[in-house]
């Protein structure tokens, strides 16, 4: 007895196997970034609340600035009005001190000494119409050299 669906399983297996070597190609991270990139434009605003954020509670005198965005997705609640990011980010200490005005464009402090880099988790929520940002959760610890 033939199978009904001999002819279309073959074209679903190959997309099957070329989007398994994809994901192979692909790093999970840079996946996952580029997806919240495309689906959601409020992303890089948001990422620069959360470093500024980081920034604004740290006792150092330097700034921090984004090195990688190591994981990012968006939490869907239950109502639309309100959208929440959860982001792990990876910062770095500048030489510039925290209250200049061009943060982005600092170089990076380059000692062996001290401990410069910071991993954090935090979680975001926003009102995008109204470019509100809350800070829900922010967890950091020192990246081991």
């Amino acid at each position: 007895m033939p199978c009904p669906f001999g002819r279309r399983a073959l074209p679903w297996t190959m997309k099957l196997f070329l989007f398994g070597l994809l994901l192979l190609v692909t790093p999970l991270s840079r996946a996952i970034i580029e997806y919240t990139r495309n689906t959601d434009n409020n992303f890089p605003a948001t990422v620069e609340f959360a470093v500024h954020s980081f920034n604004q509670e740290s006792k150092d005198e330097y700034a921090y600035r984004l090195v990688r965005v190591l994981k990012s997705w968006i939490n869907k609640p239950n109502y639309k009005i309100v959208m929440a990011f959860s982001m792990k980010l990876k910062l770095r200490r500048t030489k510039c001190g925290k209250l200049e005005d061009d943060i982005e464009s600092c170089p990076f402090q380059d000692s062996l000494k001290l401990n410069n880099t910071f991993i954090c988790f935090f979680t975001i929520s926003t009102k995008p119409w109204k470019t509100e940002f809350v800070l829900l959760n922010q967890t950091c610890s020192e990246e081991l050299p």
